[in-house]
């Protein structure tokens, strides 16, 4: 891969999760709750939410459920917008998603598997 290709990657990324933080402050909003309530409800911390919202962090699809459920919205919707699932429902494998299917993973665990995946990936040229 060139590295044109993985900046162009890495901007796409970047992009995607700035939407998807967009898209989940805008369903907050309108459940008209305040990112403490959905972080409660959705058992993450306020500060790593923020972050989620700001296109800071990259969620985990366990996360992913948590807050759709918090939100009382379809997780397939934030699993397309987060790019686990292509607009037709049908599922993109990978890496990340073998991770979060993983049943002897801990929630931590698929986290610290992710983030190592995901700096190799991403300094590739």
């Amino acid at each position: 891969m060139s590295s044109s290709s993985a900046g162009d990657l890495r901007h796409e990324l970047e992009d995607r999760l700035a939407a998807l933080g967009e898209f989940i402050k805008s369903q907050r909003e309108l459940a008209d709750m305040s990112v403490r309530r959905l972080a409660d409800l959705a058992g993450v911390s306020n500060p790593y939410l923020s972050q989620i919202e700001r296109g800071l962090r990259r969620p985990s699809a366990e996360i992913l459920q948590q807050l759709a459920r918090a939100l009382k919205i379809s997780v397939e919707a934030l699993y397309v917008r987060a790019g686990l699932l292509s607009d037709d429902g049908s599922e993109r494998p990978g890496v990340r998603e073998a991770i979060a299917d993983d049943p002897y993973l801990t929630a931590e665990q698929k986290l610290a598997l992710v983030n190592v995946y995901d700096s190799f990936v991403g300094t590739q040229s």
